[in-house]
């Protein structure tokens, strides 16, 4: 079998978020479940996709569908968006899809439509559900502590951003939201805030695993085009700065989380602060100097995330 190692949401390898993906031959089924899982353990890479050809290739030998699974080092995920779009990038370096066409990836969470580029991929979301806001103050003081931030230094510069862009003051709390993956939204005041996060690893296990989510998606709006941009000292492009942790998933940190920020733009439409319509920007990995930039686009509640992706390395694998 076929096997790379690719870097997504980014242009340049050693950026981004890197994803194992291992092509199956011509005719094979998928190994066994602890046998893929024992390979993403080996390969050591948060996920690793594998990817198996459902229909019959064309005259050039591509193809139009895919049944692709998903592991990490500790188990099987329904979805994983940087591994998606790593996978889609290496099956058009193969010739297995080609540029300008719209293939079928059947996942464990249900079947999505993936967008290939001539330089990106866009593949799009599960259906977005919100799942629940948590507002109570001693659970949100217990998650900033988790977190290694403070909620005095958070709220009451949250709720004036809030007031700011014209809401009431009380939104932008944490809320469980899924686009195929179920995660906690998480609000932070600034990209100082941001960067000097530092979790009780142990303790955000058990309170992801307590309310059945995959991780917390911490962002900010501070040094966006929602918040100062460039006058800043950030972009104005940019809607949010986002870290993801995933210990539940033996995932302390990622540097790029596609399904996490497929639900941070439903979260932002949610809460009023894009419309309808609109063309996100989020980086991501900074902290882990791995930065990524994940753009996604919403219409209604219809949801696509992508980027771009560089391969590493590539090679042989038997198993």
């Amino acid at each position: 079998m076929k096997f790379y190692i690719a870097d997504a949401f980014t242009k340049e390898v050693f950026g981004g978020n890197p994803a194992g993906v291992v092509i199956l031959d011509k005719g094979f089924d998928f190994p066994d479940d602890e046998t893929m899982r024992k390979t993403a353990a080996e390969l050591r890479y948060s996920e690793t996709a594998f990817i198996k050809p459902l229909s019959e290739a064309d005259a050039d030998g591509a193809h139009n569908a895919f049944h692709v699974r998903y592991f990490t080092p500790a188990a099987e995920v329904d979805l994983c968006g940087h591994a998606t779009i790593a996978s889609f990038h290496c099956l058009r370096q193969a010739g297995l899809v080609k540029a300008g066409t719209t293939v079928l990836n059947k996942t464990m969470a249900g079947d999505l439509d993936i967008v290939i580029g001539e330089d990106s991929i866009l593949m799009d979301m599960a259906a977005p559900e919100y799942l629940g806001m948590i507002d109570d103050v001693a659970t949100l003081r217990e998650l900033y502590e988790i977190l290694g931030i403070t909620y005095e230094d958070n709220i009451p510069v949250i709720e004036e951003q809030c007031l700011a862009n014209g809401g009431d003051g009380s939104g932008l709390k944490p809320e469980i939201v899924s686009t195929g993956l179920p995660d906690i939204m998480f609000p932070v005041a600034s990209r100082a805030e941001l960067a000097k996060m530092s979790p009780d690893f142990a303790a955000l296990t058990d309170f992801t695993r307590e309310r059945d989510v995959l991780s917390i998606h911490a962002f900010t709006l501070d040094g966006g085009k929602h918040r100062g941009g460039s006058s800043a000292g950030g972009r104005d492009d940019v809607d949010a700065y986002c870290r993801d942790f995933a210990p539940v998933c033996d995932i302390d940190e990622e540097a790029a989380t596609g399904t996490a920020n497929g639900s941070l733009t439903y979260y932002l439409q949610r809460n009023e602060l894009i419309g309808s319509k609109a063309d996100c920007l989020f980086i991501q990995g900074e902290a882990m100097g791995r930065p990524s930039e994940i753009r996604s686009i919403i219409d209604g509640s219809a949801i696509k995330i992508g980027g771009s992706a560089a391969i590493l390395a590539e090679g042989e694998i038997f198993i």
